[in-house]
């Protein structure tokens, strides 16, 4: 499957580079902060794109889990930066509901493989 046309992935690429424009909101001295969630909605990427070619039953299965974990782990993240006044209530309402989609999106799919 084209992964342009597999539209979690592309959900979850528009996110990641929307996600930039607010990282940069993040003091340096929360640097860890940072490069944390930058790195989880990678690696939430990465899960999607594996188990979108996993043949394997379970192997998938385990894909897809990680992958909804890394968008609660990202809804936390987010909570977290607005919480600390990094970012307004209006971008983490936006980031929120977009982790919000991809969660139901990866949810159906699970549910659909089953």
């Amino acid at each position: 499957m084209n992964n342009d046309r597999f539209l979690i992935v592309k959900n979850i690429k528009s996110f990641i580079i929307s996600l930039e424009n607010i990282l940069v909101t993040i003091p340096k001295k929360d640097y860890l902060s940072r490069e944390l969630i930058y790195e989880e909605a990678l690696i939430l990427l990465d899960n999607v794109i594996k188990a979108n070619y996993e043949v394997d039953k379970d192997k998938k299965k385990d894909y897809q889990i990680v992958a909804l974990a890394k968008v609660n782990l990202l809804d936390f993240f987010l909570e977290r930066a607005y919480k600390l006044r990094y970012i307004s209530e209006k971008q983490a309402s936006s980031k929120a509901n977009e982790l919000l989609k991809i969660n139901k999106m990866l949810y159906a799919w699970c549910m659909n493989e089953r």
